[in-house]
């Protein structure tokens, strides 16, 4: 979303020209983000927002809307597994929870069948039972056999779901560890001692 200002940015060994950056150009490359703010209508039924700006559309250029429904139902059970609980494709965006949000803007990114979703600090501001819904969709991103970037501050959260763990220091990479090669306790030992050590 941000025109990177230095560096250089490869996508499965092509270099990508950082004049041309743009959310289109990473759609066209199968990559999605989730951010930690609102990325949802509010006011919208769920069936919109997962086709705004790509919208499902008739032979005459209309809206589809049948489509984007049954589409849309078929993301909510068996993309992101929401069964009952009053969540249907007709319901606000406002009526959900916010771990119920991002699991619809998970399930969106899945939906466009992205190679890697990159999904930023999603359980901000979120309560113990939401970022257990949170965690397990960035588990299902997995088990769906896509690629994920998970950026987040709380250790625990992270260590939880990740296969490998990138420590950027002001963006540097600073250290790479396997998750099962180190417990949260020990991580935070260790990255409190490489702080002091910069």
């Amino acid at each position: 979303m941000l025109r990177p200002s230095a560096g250089r940015i490869f996508v499965r060994d092509r270099e990508i020209d950082l004049a041309d950056h743009s959310v289109a150009m990473a759609h066209q490359m199968s990559i999605e983000t989730v951010y930690q703010d609102k990325s949802l209508g509010e006011k919208q039924p769920l069936w919109r927002n997962f086709f705004v700006g790509r919208q499902i559309t008739n032979r005459w250029g209309f809206i589809d809307v049948k489509r984007e429904k049954a589409v849309a139902q078929e993301i909510l059970l068996k993309t992101i597994g929401f069964r009952g609980a009053g969540i249907s494709v007709d319901s606000d965006v406002r009526q959900l929870s916010g771990g119920e949000r991002q699991g619809i803007a998970i399930g969106r990114a899945m939906h466009f069948n992205a190679d890697l979703i990159i999904l930023d600090e999603p359980t901000v501001a979120l309560a113990v039972k939401e970022v257990r819904k949170v965690l397990d969709f960035v588990r299902r991103i997995r088990e769906q056999g896509h690629a994920c970037i998970y950026i987040e501050h709380n250790l625990a959260h992270v260590h939880e779901v990740a296969d490998r763990l990138v420590v950027l220091d002001r963006g540097e990479i600073v250290a790479e560890i396997r998750p099962r090669e180190m417990s949260v306790a020990d991580l935070t030992e260790y990255l409190i001692n490489l702080q002091q050590h910069r």
